[in-house]
């Protein structure tokens, strides 16, 4: 059975090789349009399939989401009768169609068409020759209904499918999640989307917390234990107790001037003994102490705590006014560690 199993990875890798060939070579320039098309949509990409081209619909969308372009999926069954409200001026539409004559899909042409709306198709129709000497040749040499009636028509055709009978969508379902993703990439990177834009729209999961921020995590408000420079050191003491973070901040109004931490605490008390509960915040405190921006990754928070060998960062503005303190606890609970 292992047989069977390598034998089905090795017709889809093969599909797809031969399709990265298409994207470079015949089908480069509807690649080209169908990206231009979505990336000047004024709203939303409508993903629409049926069966198992639903499922891939379904997936693209929820990429394309994730990945700076919005879009929905849209049940084509339920599109008739009533859902292709959700379609309107201004959107483009992706319909995926491994045959291009899905009965379910053709009957939403007729208003797609009115609503003037571009309409994008993957099909498995072979809109392109796959013969390897033909590779440069982007002349279609066949047309399903659905590719026909697009403004693009992309080729998800596949030599054979994966499945030993010939019939399960396999290898052609591959081709075209991979043709979505190509697509959504393509877009990304065209959009400049950056990994804090990433972060932005995926604030759950392992995903979210790799990605948080520390204003995300950080304490605030009354919980940040502060004292001011003349603070004398039982209450330097106590307000570290009460606020149990191992530290607190010394500050001049709002502005940080200053840390004091357990570690702190102990080193002082060693060398100078009860004399040192004599002592102000101001002469303890340990000066220009590592901080960080809210809106900084809470990783380069962790990474800063590991390199200086630290439990706490305050956090500060550009101005230096503290905002908050983010606690190495912070970061296991959000379980970064």
């Amino acid at each position: 059975m292992k047989h069977v199993g390598e034998n089905v990875v090795r017709i889809e890798a093969e599909a797809l090789r031969v399709l990265a060939d298409r994207i470079a070579g015949p089908m480069a320039e509807a690649f080209n349009r169908a990206v231009e098309l979505i990336y000047r949509c004024r709203g939303r990409v409508v993903v629409t399939g049926m069966g198992k081209s639903g499922i891939i619909a379904r997936k693209i969308a929820a990429t394309l989401n994730s990945t700076g372009t919005p879009a929905l999926f849209m049940h084509p069954v339920e599109a008739v009768h009533g859902d292709l409200g959700m379609v309107v001026g201004g959107d483009t539409v992706l319909a995926l169609s491994a045959s291009g004559e899905t009965e379910e899909i053709l009957r939403l042409l007729a208003t797609l068409k009115r609503l003037q709306v571009p309409l994008i198709a993957l099909t498995c129709d072979e809109i392109y020759s796959r013969d390897a000497g033909e590779r440069a040749r982007a002349t279609p040499i066949q047309s399903s209904t659905l590719a026909g009636a697009a403004e693009v028509a992309l080729d998800c055709s596949v030599a054979e499918e994966a499945c030993s009978l010939g019939l399960a969508p396999t290898a052609s379902t591959t081709c075209m999640l991979a043709l979505g993703d190509a697509l959504a990439m393509t877009l990304a990177e065209k959009r400049g989307f950056k990994e804090e834009d990433f972060a932005n729209l995926h604030p759950g999961g392992k995903l979210g917390k790799r990605l948080a921020r520390v204003e995300s995590l950080m304490h605030t408000g009354d919980a940040v234990p502060r004292v001011s420079p003349s603070t004398t050191m039982p209450d330097v003491i106590y307000e570290m107790s009460r606020k149990k973070l191992g530290v607190t901040a010394v500050v001049e109004g709002e502005k940080l001037v200053g840390v004091i931490s357990d570690g702190d605490l102990r080193r002082l008390l060693e060398l100078k003994g009860k004399d040192a509960l004599d002592l102000s915040a101001g002469e303890c405190m340990t000066r220009n102490p590592r901080t960080i921006r809210g809106n900084e990754f809470a990783a380069t928070a962790l990474a800063l705590m590991e390199e200086k060998k630290i439990t706490s960062l305050a956090v500060v503005d550009g101005n230096g006014k503290l905002e908050g303190i983010v606690h190495l606890h912070d970061l296991w609970g959000a379980q970064m560690m």
